[in-house]
């Protein structure tokens, strides 16, 4: 069985196919959020139907924008999910497991040193910088009290205060949903590109739309829907083996999709093939 990893980066694409109230994303400020249990806890209220119609978008558009973008998390390790029947992946890093968004302690990118200890072990040095992402809804003035409200044209949603006082206003919820750091899954990538995996074992070729920010052994991980011996391939390109613990643009093989669009050149003519070469070992399948 191939191993799993929790992913960091998520495509648009991703979001938008969780959109019905059993299954629920949105992504805003470069962050995404798995919003099913909110919408569980308060099935039947009113107050949910502006988030209900916005299942699988970026709502980034709902909060104030200036400085409160998450930043790129910082480069692997990346955790490993632990299960006992899962078979033998020592070639794999592992790091501690925890979420996406608490393994950088807010998303807050760190140097390289900082990321191992001075043993050279894939554990996360515990001390990382606080990051200020702190995601506030847009306000505006109220014309007719001259106070500072949120601006929600989309209606009142959950959390949301009256636009006037109300004894029904329950304000014990404690933190607000966009606040809330448990129902984030991950990152909404920057950048999606494409590229062909050619299996020079079996002749095919799969499409596939991966982010710019993830690693070879993250690419690999998605990989795995089409091969589960996937492990078992030395990946290159041009003829050369590729760092698995690095990205696409890091190995050299360079994103030129706005170059394309210059020339109007067909994108989808010009991807570039990694092709994958079998090593006659099933101990990664």
């Amino acid at each position: 069985m191939a191993p799993t990893y929790k992913q960091r980066y998520y495509t648009p694409l991703e979001v938008e196919q969780h959109s019905s109230s059993k299954d629920l994303w949105v992504s805003f400020l470069g962050k995404v959020y798995n919003l099913t249990p909110l919408v569980e806890k308060h099935a039947g209220n009113i107050l949910l139907k502006p988030i209900l119609n916005v299942g699988g978008k970026d709502i980034s558009h709902w909060f104030n924008t200036n400085g409160t973008n998450c930043d790129p998390l910082p480069p692997p390790p990346f955790e490993k999910i632990d299960s006992s029947s899962e078979s033998d992946t020592s070639r794999s890093p592992s790091v501690e497991n925890k979420s996406p968004c608490e393994n950088v302690d807010n998303c807050e990118p760190e140097s390289p040193s900082e990321l191992l200890d001075n043993s050279g072990s894939d554990e996360l040095v515990s001390s990382k910088k606080k990051s200020d992402f702190d995601p506030q809804i847009r306000t505006h003035i109220d014309a007719k009290t001259g106070c500072e409200v949120p601006y929600i044209p989309q209606g009142r949603f959950i959390h949301i205060p009256p636009p006037y006082p109300s004894a029904s206003w329950a304000n014990d919820f404690g933190t607000p949903w966009w606040k809330d750091e448990s129902y984030c899954i991950g990152h909404l990538s920057t950048k999606t590109r494409k590229i062909r995996i050619i299996n020079t074992l079996t002749s095919q070729e799969h499409t596939l739309e991966v982010c710019s920010e993830e690693t070879l052994e993250e690419i690999l991980n998605r990989f795995y829907k089409y091969n589960k011996h996937a492990g078992s391939y030395t990946w290159k390109y041009n003829g050369k083996n590729l760092t698995m613990t690095k990205t696409l643009e890091q190995n050299g093989v360079k994103d030129e999709d706005e170059e394309f669009y210059e020339l109007n050149f067909n994108e989808e003519d010009w991807l570039p093939a990694i092709h994958v070469y079998f090593n006659d070992d099933l101990t990664e399948a």
